[in-house]
């Protein structure tokens, strides 16, 4: 098993521990940092196992034939909801993230 992740994904993941120091979510850039680093901890160590959905149309702008998955981290008002495609290659399972969102973004859309 794999997780890969779109370069937008990866720059999301970058710019998110700086907006969260920025707005004070954290009082260090070490903190921010790691809560990002658990985040994608939890998504490759979960992705496999989780229960998960089919994505709606409305989030086929960012790939066809997603499924979603859904976790809480570090507290329980901002769930994460992580949209991705589901691949075979030479009999390993590759998980590709293409979209990362929020309750606060996306649950409207659910």
């Amino acid at each position: 098993m794999k997780v890969l992740y779109l370069p937008e994904i990866v720059d999301q993941f970058e710019e998110l521990s700086e907006i969260l120091y920025r707005l004070d979510y954290f009082g260090l850039r070490e903190t921010a940092k790691k809560y990002v680093d658990d985040l994608i901890d939890e998504i490759e160590a979960s992705i496999e196992t989780r229960p998960r959905r089919i994505a709606p149309p409305y989030f086929d702008k960012y790939g066809k034939g997603m499924q979603y998955m859904w976790f809480n981290l570090h507290n329980s008002s901002t769930q994460w909801f992580v949209f991705f495609t589901v691949y075979q290659e030479d009999g390993e399972t590759i998980y590709l993230v293409r979209y990362l969102g929020t309750n606060h973004v996306v649950t409207q859309h659910l």
